[in-house]
């Protein structure tokens, strides 16, 4: 996408903390969000990767206005790690909860309750608890912007994607609850439930969907990428969108959207 296009500066003196954005959405919306004014935590599990996105981050010119946080989003303590470092940088003001897991092939008559925990675990309570960690210091803020990624699997829901699907749509309804009991603080809670994006760890669900054919189900006739998702993201987390929330933005080139 040709960088001219972007909003000039939107993001200026916000702080932003990026969950799993070391690659493919997260790592899209995070240099988004840099390109247009924002400081950033990016994160991951792993240090390695977080040392690759700062470098590619730096390569691009943004290295002023990134630093990288190592965080397993279900540990109470790294958690804490990112809210800190947003705090020093004089944050944070927008949340974007991009980290989720997909263990595999199931059914949910098949599940195993392992499987459904660790889903649940990653995908949904530590949403939750990022967002209710992040409330405070947004209030001390004078407001901000929460963003959850679902997927537009919600709406679709696979036999075989059973436990992953259903996350998904819990984050449809947290948005909602959230939104209307947070909104008098000036900070809006909204979500963004990507289409097919054939890049980084949705690259397995991808190949499955190409195999099914459901290229010819998009109207855009194409897979998405992680610009076209950031765009929206950093619609959401800037005063454009100051009107909206309890919001589920689907970004997924006109596939069929409704619950």
């Amino acid at each position: 996408m040709d960088q001219s296009s972007y909003g000039v500066n939107r993001l200026a003196g916000k702080v932003a903390i990026v969950t799993a954005s070391t690659e493919g959405i997260g790592f899209g919306i995070a240099k988004r969000f840099a390109l247009e004014g924002a400081k950033v935590v990016v994160s991951s599990r792993r240090q390695s990767n977080v040392d690759r996105a700062i470098l590619r981050l730096a390569q691009d010119g943004l290295g002023e206005r990134v630093v990288g946080v190592v965080c397993h989003v279900a540990k109470a303590e790294d958690r804490r790690r990112i809210f800190d470092e947003a705090v020093k940088l004089g944050g944070p003001h927008i949340l974007v909860s991009n980290a989720s897991v997909y263990p595999g092939n199931w059914r949910i008559s098949e599940c195993p309750e392992s499987v459904w925990d660790k889903v649940f675990e990653v995908n949904v309570k530590a949403a939750f608890l990022l967002a209710k960690e992040v409330y405070p210091l947004m209030q001390k803020n004078g407001g901000g912007r929460i963003i959850f990624i679902s997927s537009v699997g919600a709406y679709l829901p696979l036999p075989i994607l059973g436990a992953y699907t259903t996350s998904k749509v819990t984050l449809l309804g947290l948005t909602k609850e959230l939104a209307g009991e947070i909104a008098c603080e000036n900070i809006t809670v909204n979500c963004i439930s990507p289409g097919y994006i054939p890049t980084g760890s949705s690259e397995r669900v991808s190949q499955q969907q190409k195999a099914r054919n459901v290229l010819e189900a998009i109207p855009l006739n194409r897979y998405g990428t992680p610009d076209d998702i950031a765009g929206v993201a950093a619609f959401l987390a800037s005063d454009d969108s100051s009107y909206v929330t309890g919001e589920t933005i689907v970004v997924a080139g006109g596939l069929h959207s409704r619950l």
